[in-house]
């Protein structure tokens, strides 16, 4: 039977092509390569440089950003999602390095690929709430002081939070793993079998919690943008602080976020009909490409947080000094010991 009956085939009947179907065909070869050379280092360099910089990120808020404002209630969530997807790179490095071999079990599996999900849309609800405080603080600075007050953020945070637990739940029960040629796969959302209802979810997921958050975002950066354009004093320190964090993060949205929702969309469609080989080769390629983007989003939010306060670059910078004090007294000292030393012979 041929690839494209095959398929046919399978959704008729219900036995929706899988893992088996679709990635062992010889025009697949190329994406079993790529995931094995190109997704270790990629997700290895994220981790290095996100876990320090997210570990730090959440100590300085913790110690040495008092009192809190609502962005940083707000950052601070978003620190502490990332730092929990960071812990599950590991895992994921293993996995693909290893040749697509998983040796941690069934629950691991299903609980590495659903905090991918939940860090995910936790990001993008929290970077949504963040942009709506924004847009309150710069066109409305003044009738919107009450909107702004710190618990509306602690609610905010708190509803993020519920809102992509439910929506990700899912993930558990539709992420599959299986044994195939004596290797255990773990596979992802796209790759996995019950194609009809991942069809539906990945649609309706997308468009509820990224397509929606990204038009809300886009609208309040937009207005944001205008105001600080056309009103006086445009060329304010502070104004123009505050274009480019609105320029920074609508490029966060449309570089981390869109390519892989667009990509995981059609990866999900042409599982589900007959298409040129070539034609389904270069899409998983390109989602392959562009899904390490989102993971990178860990990394830029490390930006994020320095410029939207200046409290936390100060204290970066408190902290780098203290850092620098230490070692030059330690080196004054090692270097008193051995003056003594060479006297006392």
């Amino acid at each position: 039977m041929d690839r494209a009956a095959s398929k046919n085939n399978a959704i008729v009947t219900g036995a929706h092509p899988s893992y088996d179907a679709v990635d062992l065909e010889n025009c697949t070869d190329e994406v079993h390569e790529l995931r094995k050379f190109y997704l270790p280092p990629v997700y290895s360099m994220i981790f290095f440089v996100g876990f320090l910089g997210n570990i730090l990120a959440i100590c300085l808020y913790i110690s040495k950003m008092r009192p809190w404002k609502s962005s940083t209630i707000i950052m601070f969530n978003l620190a502490c999602t990332d730092l929990l997807y960071l812990i599950s790179l590991p895992f994921l490095i293993h996995y693909y390095a290893n040749g697509e071999h998983w040796i941690f079990g069934d629950f691991p599996c299903k609980f590495i690929r659903f905090s991918f999900h939940f860090n995910l849309y936790s990001s993008i609800l929290f970077l949504t709430c963040f942009s709506i405080f924004r847009y309150f603080a710069v066109v409305h600075p003044i009738t919107s002081f009450s909107v702004r007050k710190k618990a509306w953020a602690v609610v905010a945070c708190a509803a993020s939070w519920v809102i992509s637990l439910i929506a990700v739940s899912p993930v558990h029960f539709l992420i599959t793993s299986k044994t195939m040629e004596n290797k255990s796969l773990c596979l992802d959302l796209t790759s996995s079998e019950n194609l009809v209802v991942i069809r539906w979810y990945v649609w309706l997921l997308s468009s509820l919690v990224f397509y929606l958050p990204l038009i809300i975002v886009t609208l309040c950066y937009s207005i944001i943008i205008y105001t600080l354009a056309t009103g006086p004093n445009t060329q304010n320190p502070y104004k123009q602080k505050a274009r480019k964090l609105a320029v920074l993060l609508l490029v966060v949205f449309y570089m981390c976020f869109l390519p892989f929702h667009v990509l995981r969309v059609l990866r999900t469609e042409l599982r589900m009909y007959p298409v040129n080989c070539n034609v389904e080769k270069h899409i998983h390629i390109a989602y392959i490409i562009f899904r390490p983007l989102v993971a990178v989003n860990t990394c830029g939010n490390l930006l994020l947080y320095a410029m939207i306060s200046d409290n936390f670059q100060q204290a970066i910078q408190s902290l780098l000094k203290c850092k620098l004090n230490t070692l030059i007294a330690q080196t004054g000292s090692n270097s008193d010991f051995s003056k003594s030393g060479i006297l006392n012979l």
